[in-house]
């Protein structure tokens, strides 16, 4: 994603700022826009998941099992992919832009989501969203706290990440291999892990480089939203491919 440089000068040193009430603000603001995106995501995926008369839009289904996607639901599966793709020519949103972006990725993802409820069974659901949810929670706080500075990790993780995606994608299409899959599936938790705590960092450090705009503060609020949102929702995926069991 597009980060804030356009509203910023250098990055300060990282140091302790864990007692400023106006960056606690800003992340608690940050973090309940990321609470209610994925109440957004779940609600839709499990509505249309339970709803035949809208499934069936999205969903080739033979009895209560999914065998395909029709072509709305190939768009609802990649057009998150695509629009972020395009958002890595885009230097400078508006707090409109920024936030249409964010809910139509929550959308689409809501939309495709609806898979998880038709593949695996609820309870490992409810189980791996605790476990992806609490090693978020832990995660965030390293990156808020730690005083080491994770600015290096950007580059080797943004390449990990298309690693992941490339190795994950040629194995379905070619090599079909289960050990493979888990094996990248396991790699790729680790990345977005990592991502975690540095999207947090980062976010951290770009409140005092906006210096209080609050144009770029609404930005930032919305696409470190959509960073952690993406974060966790890799990871929750990932790990339901590893440990979700099938209906």
């Amino acid at each position: 994603m597009a980060d804030y440089d356009q509203y910023a000068g250098s990055r300060p040193t990282v140091e302790d700022m864990s007692k400023d009430m106006g960056l606690r603000n800003f992340m608690l603001g940050v973090y309940a826009k990321l609470a209610m995106g994925l109440l957004v995501t779940g609600t839709l995926a499990w509505v249309i998941s339970n709803v035949p008369a809208v499934r069936d839009y999205f969903f080739v289904m033979q009895g209560d099992r999914v065998t395909n996607l029709t072509m709305l639901g190939q768009i609802a599966r990649w057009a998150p992919l695509v629009i972020i793709l395009a958002t890595m020519f885009i230097r400078t949103f508006s707090p409109a832009t920024s936030g249409l972006l964010y809910w139509t990725i929550v959308t689409l993802i809501g939309v495709s989501g609806a898979m998880w409820f038709l593949i695996y069974q609820l309870g490992d659901i409810a189980n791996i969203f605790f476990i992806t949810a609490s090693a978020f929670g832990a995660l965030s706080l390293y990156g808020y706290t730690t005083k080491r500075n994770l600015s290096g990790w950007g580059i080797f993780l943004f390449m990990g990440a298309w690693g992941v995606f490339i190795l994950m994608l040629g194995n379905a299409l070619f090599f079909q291999n289960e050990l493979f899959r888990v094996a990248i599936a396991a790699i790729g938790v680790l990345i977005f892990a990592a991502f975690t705590a540095f999207d947090t960092q980062n976010l951290k450090m770009s409140y005092y480089q906006i210096g209080g705009n609050q144009t770029a503060m609404a930005v930032a609020t919305n696409i470190g939203a959509l960073n952690f949102y993406l974060n966790f929702i890799n990871m929750f995926q990932l790990l339901l491919s590893i440990f979700g069991g099938r209906r």
